[in-house]
């Protein structure tokens, strides 16, 4: 069913374009739940083929991003919280699989992070599409979340159309990603974080 599955996302996703990948990825940072992993690796592997620029992908991915996030943000600035958190204990909320439970965890590590969330939760499953929420909340200097969620945008575009990329050559690495997409996912993740910690830790060392 898997191997299907990856089959079938594989050649739904071979027309892709770079107008494609900036809606699509507009429409995972929003509220709608439609992960990054079904994206950006089948746009890397059109690269791999010559039928897509890869650094074009990326941006092109970046870029829908920052625009779902944008929406996000305005959102939550405008409406606030409390219509918010009742929109997610609606059934609407729930087709969108949004629920106050999600929005509370975001608004937790938003809380504890702070404007930095808005890059590190860039890197997180579930964070990822909601920590635009509560820096909207927040109202959070425009600037400051634009260059921190593109930043963490583009790193997690490229991780993923790098990986689609690589696996280009062999059409059975990209179908054992799908299979696997939670674990290399994770992986990755818990590497860039502790390469960021390196580097933070580094850098606070200097200063003192």
């Amino acid at each position: 069913m898997f191997l299907n599955a990856a089959h079938w996302l594989l050649s739904l996703f071979s027309s892709l374009d770079y107008w494609a990948i900036i809606v699509l990825m507009a429409i995972e940072s929003s509220l709608f739940p439609l992960p990054s992993e079904l994206v950006m690796p089948p746009a890397g592997y059109l690269a791999s083929q010559g039928q897509l620029n890869f650094v074009l992908v990326i941006l092109a991915g970046t870029l829908g991003s920052c625009l779902g996030a944008l929406f996000n943000y305005f959102l939550a600035d405008t409406l606030g919280r409390a219509i918010l958190y009742s929109f997610a204990d609606s059934r609407w909320g729930k087709l969108v699989f949004l629920t106050p439970k999600k929005l509370e965890k975001s608004e937790n590590y938003f809380n504890q992070y702070g404007r930095i969330s808005t890059f590190l939760g860039r890197l997180v499953p579930v964070i990822r599409h909601l920590i635009s929420i509560p820096a909207g909340l927040a109202r959070m200097p425009l600037r400051d979340f634009i260059l921190f969620t593109a930043l963490g945008s583009l790193i997690w575009m490229t991780i993923l159309t790098t990986l689609g990329y690589v696996f280009g050559a062999n059409q059975d690495a990209i179908i054992g990603f799908y299979l696997y997409y939670k674990e290399i996912s994770w992986t990755i993740i818990i590497i860039v974080f502790i390469a960021l910690l390196a580097y933070f830790f580094r850098k606070h060392k200097r200063r003192k």
